[in-house]
């Protein structure tokens, strides 16, 4: 999943902000900091949500390029897919008790493992998780 941020000088430095997460800001010396910042933190304001029933937006297919600088930042894909499981489930009604039994999950733990970042899934994994949750798109998750 791919966020944008838009990226703005200042004496003596550079902060950059994200355009579809209202509040996910953050600042570095150098714009080689300045990536790796990005990337911390929208990978944890994304995580920040996990206990919530807030939803952070998903990021836009397209942002329209101004003159400002705008820049691209992956989320880190173990994140994404969590994320993403965790969005469709709560845009469905679900709760986790209830995704799980229609995952056919023999404990809740199973299914938490999934809203998790520790998630390792598998390819049967991947098509249980699309079986309920058909809007659920892999190709989100890897962006190149």
């Amino acid at each position: 999943m791919k966020y944008h941020f838009q990226i703005h000088k200042e004496d003596g430095g550079f902060w950059a902000q994200c355009v579809e997460l209202p509040g996910c800001v953050t600042q570095a010396d150098t714009l080689q900091e300045l990536e790796t910042n990005m990337k911390e933190a929208l990978n944890l304001f994304i995580e920040e949500h996990a206990n919530s029933k807030d939803l952070a937006k998903l990021p836009q297919k397209t942002v329209k390029r101004s003159a400002k600088k705008i820049v691209d930042v992956s989320l880190d894909p173990n994140i994404a897919f969590s994320f993403l499981v965790r969005y469709w489930r709560i845009k469905h009604g679900y709760t986790q008790k209830e995704a799980a039994m229609k995952m056919g999950f023999d404990t809740l733990y199973s299914y938490q493992r999934l809203e998790t970042k520790k998630c390792n899934p598998s390819l049967k994994m991947m098509s249980m998780v699309k079986k309920i949750y058909p809007e659920f798109s892999i190709d989100l998750i890897v962006t190149i």
